[in-house]
């Protein structure tokens, strides 16, 4: 078990799980240029660690992640006398940020633990699985302040919920309960808030037991998906599982299976 501190986060290591919790709970964990590239590059250390499995995105505090914070002088400072380039790219890593968690090999879960508003729900919604406490309440937000999503959430929502109730959701900005963003699909699981943590902690080790080369081959063809068209995702399936074949840990599988007991994968 390894745990490192920063000023913008906290990387704990345990059980092959990989626990980045963005750490700024007086702000609501709100994302300023700081955060958004300690978040990159802590998923991108976690990419190139064979000791991690499953990497757990949650929020120091009573808040997962409330947008964009205003307030922060890089990401609310005027664009007059900026080029034309500068103008259009300035919260480009927002962007960037998107990419770097579905570039990512290794399942991402976002633990939403409290409020997620407009680019703290785009984190969100990039990650492969959204768990989610009871109780709290998330907004697309953007067009509360006048704006449009970013972050990839006009990408996302719609391919979770379906484009009718992704514009709903988009257009009027109205808060969302647990509850529902549990039926309509935004979110994979509800867990009570009392020892939430925990029970995300449990799930993400069980997720980090299975094997990993599989997952990670399962977590492209998902990437994949929307963009194409079923032929060519029959033949990425069958290289796949060729793939797949080649491990040590298919057999393990097969073995286990026949032993009747659960398997040990070592992603090889």
């Amino acid at each position: 078990m390894s745990i490192t501190q920063s000023q913008e986060l906290l990387v704990h290591t345990a059980h092959g799980v990989r626990t980045i919790t963005l750490n700024r709970p007086d702000r609501l964990n709100a994302l300023n240029t700081a955060l958004a590239e300690a978040i990159q590059a802590a998923i991108a250390d976690a990419s190139t660690d064979d000791t991690v499995r499953v990497i757990v995105l949650t929020g120091a505090g009573r808040g997962f992640c409330a947008g964009l914070d205003l307030s922060d002088g890089g990401a609310s400072a005027p664009l007059d006398g900026q080029d034309r380039h500068t103008r259009l790219d300035v919260l480009g890593w927002v962007g960037r940020q998107a990419l770097t968690l579905t570039q990512c090999d290794k399942p991402i879960i976002a633990a939403i633990n409290g409020a997620a508003a407009g680019a703290g729900l785009s984190l969100a919604l990039a990650a492969d699985i959204r768990l989610m406490a009871a109780g709290t309440r998330i907004t697309t937000g953007y067009l509360r302040r006048g704006l449009v999503p970013d972050g990839g959430m006009a990408y996302f929502l719609p391919r979770l919920v379906g484009a009718s109730r992704a514009a709903e959701l988009i257009l009027t900005a109205r808060d969302i309960s647990a509850e529902e963003a549990e039926r309509i699909g935004l979110v994979s699981r509800v867990l009570p808030a009392e020892g939430f943590q925990e029970v995300v902690a449990s799930y993400a080790a069980d997720l980090a037991s299975g094997p990993p080369v599989a997952q990670t081959l399962a977590k492209r063809l998902l990437i994949q998906s929307p963009d194409l068209d079923l032929r060519t995702m029959l033949q990425l399936e069958l290289a796949s599982i060729k793939t797949c074949f080649t491990t040590e840990d298919v057999r393990e599988g097969m073995m286990a299976f026949l032993q009747k007991r659960k398997p040990i994968f070592q992603g090889k």
